[in-house]
């Protein structure tokens, strides 16, 4: 399971360090992808896998499904962890989610997040505000 928070430093190349404890379990090749919320994602390859077989099963006769297949296909990109730890984000990624010098890359269960470091201090504090109606929510879902 893919846990916690690192702050890193965008280098002048386009890459980012991959937190040492999540390379094992990410593989050698992964996906960088558009996320929601102006963040990136990066998913192991074979949850890549499984997270498009669900992508093929949306009703294609459907615009706001083929609009979502598009934002994912579109804005994807299959890349090696380099011998160092670090993926290279491709330019028109690094656009989209805003990526300045500093970034937080975090741990979502089963794939990466890769924010701009001002974009995820804003985006904790907004959480954060909100701790007890995501606790109700969680409660409807019978988590507790």
């Amino acid at each position: 399971m893919l846990i916690g928070e690192y702050r890193h430093n965008l280098d002048d190349k386009k890459r980012v360090s991959v937190p040492a404890n999540f390379r094992k379990e990410l593989g050698k090749k992964v996906v960088v992808s558009r996320g929601f919320d102006k963040c990136l994602f990066i998913h192991p390859l074979k949850e890549w896998q499984r997270f498009t077989e669900e992508l093929e099963k949306m009703p294609v006769g459907r615009i706001d499904s083929r609009d979502l297949n598009r934002f994912v296909f579109a804005g994807a990109v299959e890349t090696e962890i380099d011998s160092m730890g670090r993926v290279l984000i491709p330019d028109f990624l690094k656009g989209f989610a805003e990526l300045k010098a500093k970034v937080v890359v975090i741990g979502v269960s089963r794939r990466l997040e890769i924010w701009d470091e001002t974009k995820w201090d804003d985006n904790t504090r907004r959480i954060e505000g909100q701790a007890d109606v995501l606790a109700e929510k969680m409660g409807e879902l019978g988590m507790f």
